[in-house]
């Protein structure tokens, strides 16, 4: 039996604690939507109801398909407190992926954007586990208003029959909570399992470490079924801020949002960060402003361009496997005194554990800890309250992500003398040139401090004489030109010669995720057809 003094952490009681302390404060805003903290509890508790109403018993899963509107943010509540896993799925994902999904995962309820039914429609009748599939209906993007038939209202009124309220509690912290699925790049999705507990002490460190309080105004900019939300909609509700829902991600809105709401936070990749402060509706702000940002290394020259602009930019990194971000960029007053350029590199780095993580390791094939000489490459691993329960349904990928006791990332790093990580390349990404590794971060860097270029991806092309060389996919900036002598140069006179680009190729977009990451595999697959490849996903 548990001592007395236990209680079972789970980010239910969040709401519950805001729900009293901040009854009567605006907790959701979605265009002309408002919604209090009293509010937004009671629709929790109605959809919860509504979802046991509907056959939901503990330890279901409840898929919802929809993009960063109200229900889905209620939907991170409802589902835990209805006793069942939130499975959160990818609003960009194809009609075989969002099949694989729910047919994995066993999902037994969907709940879907009538705009996103389409993709649903062709496998309706197909799926193995779902019973019901439950349609919301956005006035902003209704679609064509068809859907499934069984509209959320219907939801809601099933939750009518249930007395009293459900319990802001679970009895194991260890249960899970919800379940997010990977990208699959390298083959099929595998669905990530959080926990009660580690996405309650996972929205601690989003509060400490972005700055969250009463006062925050949070815009979702960041995809809410990624790493859900890495945890901030949990973590907002916790401290009583205030919710900006946003159902896709335009600079202009993101703009006027911040202006009209008095957005003091937002989430995204370094893309995001890229299409906020090169906007032409961007002006020097008049109050501070969080950036939190992740998914890839963020340039120094995106780092100095933000805070030009009154942003402070917040650096985090981790993955689907670790609730999103598990390590940050501490900030060190000492840098204040540093040159901008000097202080932006600093801030660049993916840093040291959050106050909820361990500390971040770079290891060599024997798990031995790499010297921190900033120089000598290792692999990052993680471990603790911050790291996935597991692999649903897939305990030899468990086993083989958990070798040596430490979660493996797949991403390669050096240590530095002062313990702050560095991340250079996906071990996938790096390019092996004539026997030389080369970081595609370093030379994408070294790229996108061209006045002239937007954003960058590099990758390994094929070379007769080495193998393989860097080769860059680079955006420029509207109303820019530039050669690709004058890039190929230009990175030259920033890093090693031997790790400038064999050839620039100019384009107007660069394939990217739901979540503004570039999605590496896709060029590389061109460039490699009919080589003997070694593309890595």
């Amino acid at each position: 039996m548990d001592p007395v003094w236990h209680t079972a952490l789970t980010p239910l009681s969040f709401l519950g604690r805001s729900a009293d302390v901040f009854a009567d404060k605006t907790a959701v805003v979605y265009g002309e939507r408002r919604s209090t903290y009293a509010e937004f509890a009671a629709e929790v508790q109605q959809v919860a109801k509504g979802l046991r109403g509907s056959g939901i018993e503990p330890g279901d899963r409840v898929a919802y398909l929809l993009p960063n509107v109200p229900e889905m943010l209620v939907a991170h509540f409802a589902v835990p407190l209805a006793g069942a896993v939130l499975v959160a799925i990818n609003t960009r994902l194809s009609t075989e992926e969002i099949r694989y999904i729910l047919d994995h995962s066993g999902s037994k309820l969907l709940v879907v954007d009538a705009a996103l039914y389409p993709a649903v429609a062709p496998i309706a009748s197909e799926l193995k586990t779902v019973e019901e599939i439950i349609t919301v209906i956005d006035p902003a993007n209704p679609g064509d208003g068809v859907g499934s038939g069984v509209r959320y209202d219907d939801l809601l009124a099933r939750g009518s029959g249930e007395e009293g309220p459900l319990p802001w509690a679970v009895e194991d912290e260890d249960a899970t909570i919800s379940i997010n699925y990977t990208s699959g790049t390298t083959g099929r999705p595998k669905g990530v399992q959080y926990s009660h507990r580690g996405a309650y002490l996972n929205s601690y460190g989003e509060i400490i470490h972005s700055g969250h309080t009463f006062d925050s105004v949070y815009l979702w900019t960041l995809p809410m079924f990624h790493c859900n939300g890495w945890c901030t909609g949990w973590a907002v509700t916790a401290v009583g801020g205030t919710h900006v829902c946003l159902r896709e991600v335009r600079a202009d809105v993101i703009w006027r949002l911040i202006e009209e709401e008095g957005v003091t936070h937002l989430n995204g990749a370094p893309t995001v960060v890229t299409t906020v402060v090169r906007a032409k509706e961007a002006k020097q702000l008049d109050r501070p402003l969080v950036i939190t940002t992740a998914g890839a290394p963020p340039s120094p020259t995106t780092i100095m361009s933000a805070e030009r602009l009154g942003f402070r930019i917040v650096h985090v990194y981790g993955l689907t496997e670790t609730y999103g971000p598990y390590s940050v960029n501490q900030y060190q007053r000492a840098w204040d005194d540093l040159d901008p350029e000097e202080r932006a590199k600093r801030q660049a780095r993916q840093g040291v554990g959050m106050v909820c993580a361990e500390r971040l390791r770079v290891v060599d094939e024997n798990m031995d800890d790499v010297p921190a000489d900033g120089t000598t490459m290792g692999e990052i691993v993680m471990r603790g309250n911050n790291v996935m329960k597991g692999y649903f349904e897939d305990p030899e990928g468990t086993a083989k992500a958990f070798a040596g006791g430490w979660f493996h990332s797949g991403d390669l790093g050096v240590m530095h003398p002062d313990g702050y990580v560095e991340l250079r390349d996906r071990a996938k990404d790096i390019v092996i040139s004539g026997g030389e590794n080369i970081s595609t971060v370093e030379v994408e860097q070294a790229i996108m401090s061209h006045p002239s270029v937007l954003e960058v991806a590099v990758v390994g092309v094929p070379d007769e004489k080495f193998g393989e060389r860097p080769k860059a996919f680079v955006v420029l900036a509207e109303g820019q030109t530039a050669t690709e002598d004058e890039i190929i140069e230009h990175v030259k006179s920033r890093i090693a010669r031997y790790k400038a680009p064999k050839a620039v190729e100019f384009v107007t977009e660069l394939p990217k995720t739901s979540t503004g990451k570039v999605q590496k595999f896709e060029l590389r697959e061109k460039e490699w057809q009919g080589e003997a490849s070694r593309i890595r996903g």
